[in-house]
This record gives C-alpha cells, structure tokens and sequence, in this order.
C-alpha cells in the first residue's frame, strides 16, 4: 500500500506534501534543499535498486574518486575493477553516467568525474571511515572545525552539531540517573571519547563563537552550540561520582578476589542462561535438618517458657528509698606514701648535719623492678612549682624541700632487680609553700652549683 501511494505521488510536487504549499517556502533548510536538486537526483539513482546492488554502486563510485588522475581510460577502469564480472562494471558504469557522475568524452575516448560526483563524494566521505559509537560526532566535528578554519561555517552544520551533542548529553544522563554499573561501564568509552573529541575541537568551536559576523542565524547557532559544548563538559564530575558509588556499591565475594562485577560480566558472556539450571529446576526443594535434637530441645524450651500474664496489670513498681553508700576513692600506691617518709626522715636528719646530698639510688631502689621504676617516675615532681600547689601526697611530695639533679651517665648496682640506673643524687632546699602563704627562697650552695 505504500509503494502504491508513492507511485501515485512520484509525479507530485514538494510543496504538494504540506497543508499550505506556500509555507514550504517560509522553510530555510526546505529551501536549501530545493537547490540541491541535482544532488538529490544522483543519490537518488545511486541508491535505488536491491541493497547488495547499492552496495556495488558506493563501492565502485568511492573507488573512483580515490583514483589521482583527472581522466581515465576504459582500459585503467578495467585495472581498477578487474575483480568484477565485465556486465556488471558496464552496468554501474552506465548508472553513474545516466545520474551525471561519469562524464564520456568521446574525443579523447576516456572518463572523468563531474562536479556533481564531488560534491556526492563530499557526503559520502564518512562511509569510509571505521564504524564506531562515535561516527555520528566525529564527522560533524571535523566539518564545523574545518569550515571555521576555512571560513566557510554555516548555520545548517552548527544545528546538526549542537543536536547531536544534546542527544549525547541526554543519554549520558539517563545512564547516570539510572545507576547501573553495566549502562555506566558501556558508556565510558564513548563519553571519554565524546570529550576528547569536544576538547580538540575546542579551539575551533571557541573562535567560531567568538567571530563577528553579520548572520544572525549564525550567531545564535554558535551560542546555542557553546551552551551544548559547556553541558556536556560539565557532566565529566558528575559521570565520575557515579562511577564512583558504583565502585561503592560493589561487592567481593569469598575470599578469592572474585567480585558482583566480574559474575556480572561472566553471567553476560554466556550464550544460554538457562543451560546454568541444567535439571536443578526438576528437583524440589527438600530441607534437611542436621541437628534434630537440639531444634527439639530449643521448641520445647520455647513452650515452656514463662510468658507474661495478658490478664495482670503491668504498671509501676512501688517507690523504694535508696540505700545510703559511701563514696569510695582509690588510694594512692604505698610506694609514694613510703618515699614521702623516707624524705621527710632525711630532712630531720639534715637539720643536725651540714650534710644536704643523697644518694639517688637509696630513695629509688628497693623490692620489685616495678616499684623502683615508680619511684624514679616521682623524681621529677620534687620542688616542681606547678605540682606544689596540690592538694594530697602528691602536693605534699612536692613541697618535701628536695629536688633531683640527674647527670647523663649511669651507674651500675647492686640490686637484684637493677642493673643499671641514672646516676645522680638528691638535693635539700628550702622552697616555697604556697599553700602555707610563706615564701621561702633557697639558699645557693656554692660547692653544689651546676651550669
């Protein structure tokens, strides 16, 4: 029914299609198509016929404009095609000639390409070039790009650019939105190239917006392209974060390495899901307990245990008096109790004695390694100004009126829990109580002084 209606419009006219045949003049791209009429009639002949026939035909022809002479004989086509059967080179030859693509010149008995074959070739140029998920982009690019260099832009290529970068923005989107790591991972390689593309072309499309020219149309087209070209650009953070949560959301199964992405991409690679089952699904499910004793022994347990009366009334217990206690503090270790007697003992003794020096060892040595070790950590908090104004033994430590004078070498002992210690050796002096409220200043001792 269709082939019949287009036989019975073949002879129709282009404005007889529309409503008001006159608004088919108000159309800029119908009015640049209606100048291309001669164009339109060579595709027309070139692709008409059976697919393998059309094949044939853009073969031949593409070859034909390869070759780098401005005439050829019958004798170079035969060359060239010497691959195909002598009917049908005549009969594409004889197409091309019918459609204006070959012209004969019967003087000089040879072949050559008309202007209108370079002008098809122009169009069809992009047949050539591998197939890829990107061919759509990367032949209007290359245009846009190559008329700007040229100046010879137009609006029509500017349109088809900034539709075919929306269309790209829009279905890198869906795949963002949707989430899925198998969509984001097919749409890697083609949003990364969408991108490189878009960055070497940048410089063209730049300076294409920034010309000054007096085509309105133009203008707005190249703006309206900027838009496009900064959208798709920005979305180069946001296809990363998603790539990102689908890294998140990835799990590893088992310990062998083995992740939900790579069963995916197995599961994927297989030709007959079905065929993994093989007879499972014929088999019923029959479960098996392994220990029956002891889900006897837990659904017992569970009848017989007591359960709250529904009947009772559950509210509030009574108030009850709390218990008086007694706060209790930790004492301190006996160890700090026996160091402040055994310095207040030496203070008496010093009074009757013009002797002020004692050893270290005789204050830190004694039982255990543990105990002589904390002994030597309460060294430091003698005549420590900071430590005086505490309250306990640890203050009362501090105002003791001794302080530590440690030298760098060691000392061997006598003990059988150190070897080895610090030499050194305790000081009396006179320092100041702060808690008393008496200030006393130490009295130098000029044999005991040290730089």
């Amino acid at each position: 029914m269709d082939l019949q209606n287009e036989q019975e419009h073949e002879g129709a006219s282009f404005e007889a299609y529309f409503r008001d045949p006159a608004s088919a003049a108000d159309s800029p791209l119908a009015w640049a198509v209606s100048q291309r009429s001669a164009v339109l009639d060579a595709l027309r002949g070139l692709f008409s016929g059976p697919p393998a026939v059309v094949q044939l035909r853009v073969w031949c022809f593409m070859e034909l404009v390869s070759v780098p002479h401005g005439r050829i004989s019958r004798e170079d086509l035969n060359q060239l095609f010497h691959l195909l059967l002598p009917q049908a080179l005549d009969n594409v030859l004889k197409r091309f000639r019918d459609v204006g693509l070959l012209v004969w010149d019967a003087t000089s008995q040879d072949y050559s390409l008309s202007i209108l074959a370079r002008q098809v070739h122009g169009l069809l140029a992009p047949l050539t070039q591998a197939t890829g998920d990107d061919d759509d982009l990367a032949p209007l690019l290359a245009q846009v790009a190559g008329a700007q260099a040229l100046g010879l832009a137009d609006p029509s290529q500017l349109r088809h650019l900034h539709a075919q970068l929306a269309r790209l923005h829009d279905d890198f989107a869906e795949a963002i939105t949707s989430g899925s790591e198998a969509r984001l991972r097919q749409a890697q390689p083609r949003f990364e190239r969408a991108l490189s593309l878009v960055d070497k072309a940048g410089h063209a499309l730049t300076a294409l917006i920034r010309t000054e020219t007096d085509d309105p149309r133009l203008e707005k087209e190249a703006r309206a392209l900027g838009y496009a070209q900064a959208r798709l650009l920005s979305m180069a953070s946001q296809f990363t974060r998603a790539m990102q949560q689908a890294d998140r959301q990835r799990v590893t199964l088992g310990s062998a390495g083995v992740t939900s992405s790579d069963v995916r991409m197995w599961l994927q690679s297989q030709d007959a899901l079905h065929a993994l089952l093989a007879d499972a699904r014929s088999t019923g499910v029959a479960p098996v307990f392994i220990s029956q004793h002891d889900l006897l022994d837990v659904a017992e347990g569970e009848f017989e245990r007591d359960r709250p009366d529904p009947q009772r009334t559950t509210g509030l217990p009574p108030p009850n008096e709390a218990s008086s206690g007694q706060l209790e503090v930790p004492s301190m270790p006996p160890e700090l109790g026996g160091l402040i007697a055994q310095l207040a003992q030496w203070s008496s003794e010093q009074a009757t004695s013009a002797k002020n020096e004692m050893p270290l060892d005789e204050i830190v040595l004694g039982g255990r390694f543990a105990q002589a070790a904390y002994r030597m950590q309460l060294l430091p908090l003698l005549g420590d100004v900071q430590a005086q104004t505490l309250k306990g033994q640890t203050g009362e430590l501090a105002r003791s009126g001794w302080h530590a004078v440690l030298s760098t070498s060691v000392k061997l002992q006598d003990d059988p829990h150190v070897l080895v210690m610090s030499d050194g050796h305790l000081v009396l002096a006179e320092v100041a109580d702060p808690i008393a409220g008496a200030q006393r200043k130490p009295e130098p001792q000029d044999d005991h002084e040290h730089p």
